[in-house]
């Protein structure tokens, strides 16, 4: 087994040159002991030789977007404790201390910094971002039956299990709500925690697109609910398009009980047709569920296995 670190700072970065110093001196003051790894995605400004300049360790990802910075993070790097900030200088390291504590020792495997119970509201300035955190956190909450409060915080802290065990598939901004999800549904432990929050500090510009990002990260929902939760998405697909069918053959049924004749024998096909896909979608389901859970009890025992190696 290689050498673990015991707290590794994972920052990415795109175009962050005017707030990254601040970043990592603020969790060198927080983690002396730690290794701030700056991972800089395509910057075209100067943020890596100021990242290296401020003591940093500055990695390079090649592959554009966030998600696969985190990605190859995680796969990278050796740590007991990986906590994950943004290099645009919004999350004060002095709050995250709870966070690395439930990883380090309370066998907590997500630990999250809660914006939204903080700052979050009153310091963001773009208020279809506080509207989408809002819409995020009530789909995510009520597909999985979970009290997650942020969703799609930049701040939280996770363990060697979860960063090894986590098959990191989205590209972009959408990642923190797949992170969120998987440990929802392959049950890891999550704690959450409020942590401050203060916007951009002026000059420094946001790469986050309020409607294309907030568009991808609603898909990836569908998606992962899809993927998750096959029985519940595939139910109320069928659900859907057997009340369509329902309406559409109510009337021909009324003109046949009232008069013995079927004139309008296209409705009545179509909407056989429609009955048939919709069973045809809620037994998908049932056996997409089937296969969902054999693939978490393998999970389950993979778990096992590498809670074993490790232990070693």
């Amino acid at each position: 087994m290689a050498a673990r670190e015991k707290i590794a700072i994972l920052i990415p970065c795109y175009n962050e040159s005017l707030t990254i110093t601040g970043v990592i001196e603020d969790y060198r003051r927080q983690y002396p002991t730690a290794i701030i790894y700056v991972y800089d995605n395509n910057s075209t400004d100067n943020t890596a030789a100021v990242a290296r300049a401020a003591g940093a360790e500055v990695r390079f990802a090649s592959r554009q977007g966030k998600g696969n910075v985190v990605a190859a993070m995680l796969t990278d790097i050796e740590a007991d404790c990986y906590l994950i900030t943004d290099g645009d200088d919004t999350y004060p390291a002095a709050d995250t201390a709870v966070l690395v504590d439930d990883v380090l020792h309370h066998d907590i495997d997500m630990a999250i910094g809660d914006r939204l119970s903080s700052s979050y509201f009153t310091e963001n300035r773009r208020p279809f971002h506080n509207s989408g955190n809002r819409l995020v956190r009530w789909l995510i909450n009520r597909i999985f039956n979970s009290s997650v409060n942020d969703i799609m915080t930049g701040s939280r802290a996770l363990s060697y299990r979860f960063a090894k065990n986590f098959p990191a598939m989205s590209p972009g901004f959408e990642i923190e709500t797949e992170m969120t999800i998987h440990a929802l549904d392959k049950g890891f432990n999550i704690s959450e925690h409020p942590v401050g929050y203060r916007d951009r500090p002026q000059g420094s510009v946001s790469k986050l697109s309020t409607f294309s990002d907030g568009f991808k990260v609603l898909r990836t929902i569908f998606m992962l609910f899809r993927d998750f939760r096959p029985l519940q998405f595939f139910s109320i697909l069928s659900a859907v398009i057997s009340l369509i069918s329902v309406i559409m053959a109510i009337p021909v049924f009324v003109e046949y009980f009232e008069t013995g004749l079927v004139p309008r024998f296209p409705t009545l096909i179509f909407s056989c047709f429609m009955f048939i896909f919709a069973m045809l979608l809620f037994a998908t389901g049932l056996i997409l569920d089937s296969i969902k859970r054999r693939d978490r009890v393998a999970f389950r025992l993979r778990m096992i296995d590498f809670n074993r190696l490790n232990k070693q």
